[in-house]
């Protein structure tokens, strides 16, 4: 693993269903410079409890059963055909959440890079499925205890575990940065942070705490309609944000011992003198 620190835009449902938004929420991330965006890839039917599927849903496309929604904004194999060739055109890379074992079955087809969502850590068929299937595993922490956490990394062995708070948005003083160095200490694993509060200060914080990977939803509105809109970050926040983690990743230094620098030289000479 490199210095530079792997920035993943989060664009999950964000896009409603539509093609073009998600191209539009790619060339966002582009120009802001992430290295990824990330989709949510669910079989609707194996996801959603039954007793939810007839349960009225007030849409942008009217009134609807929350199982229709819910099929509604996932995309098919044409259009993900669609926004893979898009990504690999951009040069950026592209991979998804996967929430059940035939969406870790169809993304295998497009990426053996996954992850899997905090709310099924405890879900150690599918945990093994997509490490059978992806060279390059995450899995979040939220809503989980430590022996759970635990559990997941022994079983699946990620190669990058991120804390998240999963409360949308997050507020400030639940976040606990400081698990940070808990995970890092405790696994031996890359760590990663991502993150749902307002703001941006906090994932910064994350970075110089160590984080080398970081992950935020984005939105090109957050007034547009979903449920994930109003904890995403908007493009002039995505670009600032970006910055602010390469600006960290070149301020970080290598430590101890201490040494002079290149720009201290001419202050060395004007303040103490040829010594």
């Amino acid at each position: 693993m490199d210095n530079k620190t792997k920035v993943i835009a989060e664009i999950g449902i964000n896009h409603n269903g539509d093609v073009d938004v998600a191209k539009r929420l790619i060339d966002v991330a582009v120009i802001a410079g992430c290295d990824y965006v990330k989709f949510q890839k669910r079989e609707p039917e194996e996801c959603v409890p039954k007793e939810m599927w007839n349960k009225k849903r007030n849409t942008p496309w009217g009134e609807m059963a929350y199982i229709d929604y819910k099929k509604k904004i996932e995309f098919n194999s044409e259009e993900y055909d669609e926004i893979f060739e898009y990504c690999n055109n951009r040069n950026i890379g592209c991979f998804s959440s996967v929430w059940d074992l035939m969406s870790v079955k169809f993304m295998s087809r497009y990426t053996s890079t996954m992850k899997i969502p905090s709310a099924l850590i405890t879900n150690h068929t599918l945990l093994r499925d997509c490490r059978e299937n992806s060279s390059l595993m995450i899995i979040s922490t939220g809503m989980s205890t430590e022996d759970q956490v635990e559990a997941a990394i022994e079983v699946a062995k990620p190669d990058v575990v991120m804390h998240t708070n999963s409360t949308y948005p997050c507020p400030v003083d639940e976040i606990n940065l400081n698990y940070i160095k808990w995970l890092a200490d405790k696994y031996d694993v890359d760590v990663g942070y991502s993150g749902h509060e307002y703001g941006l200060v906090t994932t910064f914080a994350a970075v110089a705490m160590g984080c080398n990977w970081v992950e935020r939803h984005i939105t090109l509105d957050r007034n547009m309609w979903g449920s994930d809109q109003l904890s995403s970050v908007e493009p002039t926040g995505l670009i600032k944000l970006v910055r602010g983690i390469r600006d960290i990743d070149r301020a970080m230094g290598t430590g101890g011992p201490r040494k002079i620098s290149p720009g201290e030289l001419n202050k060395l000479k004007s303040l103490r003198g040829k010594k």
